[in-house]
């Protein structure tokens, strides 16, 4: 009777080794269905001890040991019709060879299914010894589908049993020999085998069965588990090769337009074609350029904007700050570009506006703030139009990635399905069902799920997709060449010319101060406390509003106090750091602010008095375009008195002290504003009496602080007379600018000189009708213009309006007259001069320090940052000021030198550091460009882990919607990093680094790696948040609804389509839109209008976003991995 093996009761991976082990068998066939390599485990020890016997193939006799006919792993039909065609003409060789490629892919393709191990490993390699010295020989049935599953072992020398045969439903693979749901039997008698042996022969020797015995040794060899040593080198270039892909891609596909090939250097050439690769991009929309100061951004620009003229025959739309349109009206009119420039302040018809397919937002920073007006705008623009929009920023985010969301989104929508998720933040809160309960209504791959995310990998990931970024750094390092005469870096242009990179040389000049004077009383501990007894109640005028009061409020002024209540709180502390700032800045400067803010008490007070509304302007709001040290304007509040403009050319200021003095002013201000009509109104008679009593507190607070500062003396000002002399002494032939903050400094300054005498001197603020014309003059070479010495400006005053877009390099001296708290502006302030063409060998950059010492500024800041940042907590804004800036204060005292470059290459994008890793390897050998695309997944390496090191295992993976997920494991399998700039700087190493033993555990911790990502799922249905949110609410009122019988006015076909509505939103998140709409329905609208409403928006499909692969499981893709072995 015949043996049943059913891997229940008795295993087949036992009677199979069974029948191969029995005595007397030399030889074994086998005929399966499909062949799984890494299955060959179970058997590979006893297929090596067989001695081997000899058969008839083709009339000639070969010695076999085992031989493996597959009749499932099959080509394509067309190609296996070919070769049983009717016709005389034999199939070609090219066609059989096509057929072995094909089927080579598909046992390629196994081999990078599931977890590498060490066992599959070892197998796999002796698989391939057998398959190279004859002891397996696998050919491929073709005829038709073969899924017969026998199992032949040959043992001619016994006389009553010479073949034993099992036969059943097992294939050659792991679950086919150990799993459950199979049935084999062993067939005993002589005669049954003799014909199953017959049966098999007869195959085995048809005429176009393939022999692929050398093909599966090569792909075996090739593969992660090939007995061979690949270079770390290898490894850390596949890496690059695959992070780099948009970019090569890019490349590519883009040519440059004539006129620009000539004038763009490398690494700006490549900006323009991988920004036009993200551009061209339907599912993305927009690109960003974010490369540091000085790198050529707006002709990089104006070479995209004539690419998609070109291509598409459209126009350009370039939307900038209002002091650059001069510059770019320039490059249009050079490379005759059909463009138009706005202002960001412009105000925009957007149903009138001619249609424009490319929107270019220069410093585009400035609209971080997602709810201004200018912002509404331009996004409302480019949404209705459906333009490209390429955005530039040497700053693409301040304090916070929200910066960053906020300018995205100007083309991202909110629902929109980027394609990739904040993996990095899905991980930390324990998966997706949390994210899902977390945020219920927020689509796990949209730009609002990042906004979620702290974590810069998630916003690398993301800025991937969008964002090119260098620094001059990497530039150095990747373009320029050496002099060899001076070992110099430099650039060098289609003429020849070279263009060098200057040092930045920081100089402190440090003034003395005198216990007693006029600028030391500015810092004395009397004047910074009085600061602290401000109250500031018109910044949060919301804290005095009476509801109470209120009972016959206008709808207009509902909509002020609603905008009170959104921004007071944060102007508050952008008031009270305002302050110190300005005392930084000069104290003409403060002693203006605190002239003006006693005013604005005053209007306050005297409309009070009278009972008159209170003028509610810009200052009660987040201004658009704040910036930390903006030079702005004053709003509805400027120059309204004779003392306002007053322009501190005189040899002594003096500020009114009477507050009699400043009420009447107030009545005449008022007056003014009415006039004006540029403000909100709203009735004093809806706040509480305590906003009165803290105005006039405030007032007198104020006066305090200018008598405590008495008279200000320019002649005196240790500072002014500190810069006469620099301006007079070392540097009194150069080109200098000096750069401060506030307007009134730039004019206080300006005029103090020229009363001293200077010449050829000029002031450049945010309220200068051309400022373009000014920089013109003072840099005419950096900007194609030709003026003879004596019209030209030798020395120029300007605030941060130059800092941003403008060529000043024709100087090489700056001076920080004042000092922002944030070191970038310092940074953005030498970008302006440490530009391509600088033809200095050093730029020096001064900033003005008291002569005691740098430790009292950082006292002073760190108090007052500590007094803001408690304020904030009280309030709830969400502004944070002074971060890290005490050891720059530090280093440029001391004039250490890089104390003003650039941020290093981690501020390099990935893609680009990538790409660069991939060009220079390549053009240094060229063979790599084959070697490398060549290599298989899962393939990996061990090198020496460099001094310091962790060490451990770096898996390289993508997750099936091709997220790029770089993890750094310890042997001990806890997580070094999963940063991927780290992770690519600890991968980088030499052509000639050797390998060495990888750690015993290597695959293990490559398994523990892709096991954190997990098998993903695109929907995660059944998690509707918190009761309050609109999808719980809106679930609830559906469930109410259909649990009714139907109706006259609902039919049960109204019934059935409610259920599958509600079984969408309970599986997928709810669109923007719908979600916005049933919010405000909920609250408003009844039971019988929200179902229909749901009902019409299911049907016209803008419910809920709907993924088409739903629930699909898929796993991630090992790409490669490289062990780091510490020494031992």
């Amino acid at each position: 009777m015949a043996r049943i093996y059913d891997n229940i009761d008795i295993k087949f991976t036992d009677g199979l080794r069974g029948i191969i082990e029995n005595a007397g068998v030399k030889r074994v066939d086998f005929c399966v269905g499909y062949f799984n390599l890494r299955g060959w485990n179970l058997i590979v020890e006893q297929v090596d001890g067989l001695p081997g016997g000899y058969v008839y193939e083709d009339d000639k006799r070969k010695l076999r040991y085992c031989r493996l006919l597959i009749g499932m792993h099959r080509p394509d039909e067309d190609l296996i019709r070919s070769l049983y065609s009717h016709r005389e003409d034999m199939p070609d060789s090219e066609y059989v060879q096509r057929c072995k490629r094909q089927i080579a892919q598909d046992f390629r393709n196994q081999l990078l299914l599931g977890l590498p191990t060490r066992a599959d490993e070892q197998t796999l390699r002796r698989l391939s010894v057998q398959l190279k010295e004859g002891k397996v020989c696998v050919k491929l049935y073709l005829k038709e589908p073969l899924h017969a599953k026998l199992y032949l072992a040959h043992r001619p020398d016994d006389n009553f049993n010479k073949i034993q045969a099992i036969m059943g439903s097992s294939n050659l693979t792991y679950a086919g020999l150990t799993k459950q749901g199979e049935l084999n039997a062993e067939f005993a008698d002589s005669d049954s085998a003799e014909k199953l042996a017959r049966w098999f022969n007869d195959r085995w020797n048809e005429r176009f069965c393939l022999d692929i015995t050398d093909d599966l040794a090569r792909i075996i060899d090739e593969s992660w588990a090939g007995d061979r040593t690949i270079p770390p080198y290898y490894i850390y270039l596949k890496t690059a090769y695959h992070l780099s892909q948009e970019a090569r891609s890019g490349i590519k596909e883009f040519t440059l337009p004539p006129e620009f090939r000539h004038d763009l250097f490398d690494f700006q050439q490549t900006a323009v074609k991988i920004a036009a690769k993200n551009l061209n991009n339907d599912k993305r929309g927009g690109a960003m350029i974010g490369d540091v100061v000085g790198l050529g951004k707006t002709i990089t620009a104006c070479a995209i904007a004539k690419l998609y003229e070109m291509a598409f025959a459209s126009s350009t739309l370039i939307i900038c700050p209002a002091n650059l349109q001069d510059m770019w009206r320039k490059y249009i009119r050079k490379y005759d570009l059909k463009a138009e420039v706005w202002s960001m302040a412009r105000s925009i018809d957007v149903d009138s506006a001619r249609y424009y397919r490319l929107i270019i937002v220069d410093e585009s920073h400035n609209l971080r703030n997602a709810g201004g007006i200018r912002y509404r705008n331009i996004r409302n623009l480019i949404e209705h139009q459906g333009s490209k929009v390429l955005l530039l920023t040497a700053t693409p985010y301040n304090k916070d990635f929200s910066d960053l969301g906020s300018q995205l989104r100007l083309f991202i929508g909110e629902d929109q399905d980027l394609g990739i998720r904040p993996e990095e933040y899905i991980r930390s809160i324990g998966g997706e069902r949390e994210f899902q309960r977390r945020h219920s209504d927020i689509h796990i791959r949209s730009i609002r799920a990042f906004e979620k995310s702290p974590y810069v990998d998630d916003w690398n990931e993301l800025m991937k997709l969008f964002l090119i970024r260098r620094t001059r750094t990497f530039i150095k390092e990747n373009y320029a060449q050496t002099d060899e005469i001076n070992g110099r870096k430099y650039l060098l242009f289609p003429d020849g010319k070279k263009s060098y990179f200057p040092d930045r040389i920081p100089r402190a000049v440090k003034f003395a101060t005198v216990p007693g004077d006029q600028y030391s009383r500015l810092y004395s501990p009397e004047m910074i406390s009085l600061m602290e007894e401000l109250k500031l109640p018109r910044y949060g005028l919301i804290h005095f509003y009476d509801e109470n009061k209120a009972g016959g409020i206008q709808p207009h002024e509902r909509q002020v106090i609603e905008n009170l209540s959104r921004a007071g709180g944060r102007m508050m502390g952008f008031c009270r750091s305002t302050f110190f700032k300005r005392i930084d800045s000069s104290g003409f400067a403060f002693l203006l602010t605190i002239y003006r803010h006693i005013l604005r008490n005053a209007i306050f007070i005297y409309a009070i008095d009278n009972k008159l509304p209170l003028p509610i302007g810009d200052e009660n709001a987040l201004p658009d375009d704040y910036m930390e040290d903006e030079d702005g304007t004053e709003g509805f509040f400027a120059n309204t008195d004779e003392e306002e403009r007053q322009d501190g050319d005189g040899q002594q200021i003096a500020i009114p002290t009477d507050f009699d003095y400043y009420m009447e002013k107030a009545k005449e201000c008022y007056s003014i504003i009415e006039n004006r009509n540029a403000c909100s109104w709203i009735s004093s008679k809806y706040f509480k009496r305590t906003l009165k009593q803290q105005l006039r507190h405030d007032c007198e607070v104020l006066l305090k602080m200018i008598a405590l500062c008495g008279v200000w003396q320019p002649d005196a000002d240790p500072k002014l007379n500190e810069l006469e002399a620099l301006l007079d002494g070392s540097h009194g032939a150069d080109k200098v600018i000096v750069f401060t903050q506030f307007s009134d400094t730039a004019h206080y300054v300006y005029k103090q000189l020229k009363r001293r005498g200077m010449r050829q001197i000029a002031c450049a603020t945010g309220g200068s009708t051309n400022p373009t014309d000014i920089v013109e003059h003072f840099s005419p070479k950096s900007n194609d213009k030709d003026y003879s010495s004596e019209e030209q400006y030798r020395m120029l005053i300007a605030t941060d309006v130059l800092s941003e877009g403008q060529n000043l390099q024709d100087a090489h001296v700056i001076v920080n007259f004042d000092l922002p708290w944030a070191i970038i502006r310092l940074i953005q302030r030498a970008g302006r001069v440490d530009r391509i063409g600088q033809a200095a060998n050093e730029i020096y950059c001064y900033s003005f320090f008291p002569a005691d010492g740098v430790e009292e500024i950082i006292s002073l800041r760190s108090r007052l940052n500590a007094r803001i940042n408690e304020n904030a907590q009280i309030v709830g804004s969400d502004e944070v000021f002074f971060e890290g800036n005490e050891q720059n204060l530090r280093d440029m005292f001391n004039e250490k030198s890089g104390s003003l470059d650039d941020e290093d290459d981690n501020d390099v994008d990935l893609s680009s550091q990538a790409y660069q890793i991939w060009k220079n390897a390549t053009d240094a050998d060229p063979k790599l460009k084959a070697v490398i695309p060549a290599l298989s997944n899962v393939v990996y390496s061990t090198k020496a882990a460099t001094d310091g090191q962790r060490g451990g295992v770096i898996t390289y993976a993508k997750t099936y919607n091709d997220f790029d997920v770089l993890t750094w494991l310890d042997a001990e399998e806890n997580i070094v990093s999963q940063s991927q700039k780290r992770i690519l700087n600890a991968l980088a190493c030499e052509a000639d680094t050797p390998a060495v033993e990888p750690l015993p555990n290597h695959h293990e911790l490559v398994s523990k790696a892709v096991g954190a990502i997990g098998n993903e799922t695109t929907t995660v249905g059944g998690i509707l948040g918190n009761r309050f949110s609109t999808r719980y609410r809106i679930i609830t009122l559906l469930e109410s609804y259909y649990n009714n019988p139907p109706t006259l006015f609902f039919s049960q076909e109204n019934k059935d389509m409610l259920k599958l509505a509600i079984d969408d939103i309970y599986n997928y998140p709810l669109l923007e839109g719908a979600k916005f709409t049933l919010g405000r329905m909920l609250r408003t609208n009844t039971s019988d209008e929200i179902v229909d409403y749901v009902l019409e928006m299911r049907k016209n499909m803008t419910l809920c976003r709907i993924d088409e692969d739903r629930n699909e499981h898929k796993d991630p893709v090992i790409i490669c991995s490289m062990g780091l072995k510490q020494k031992s």
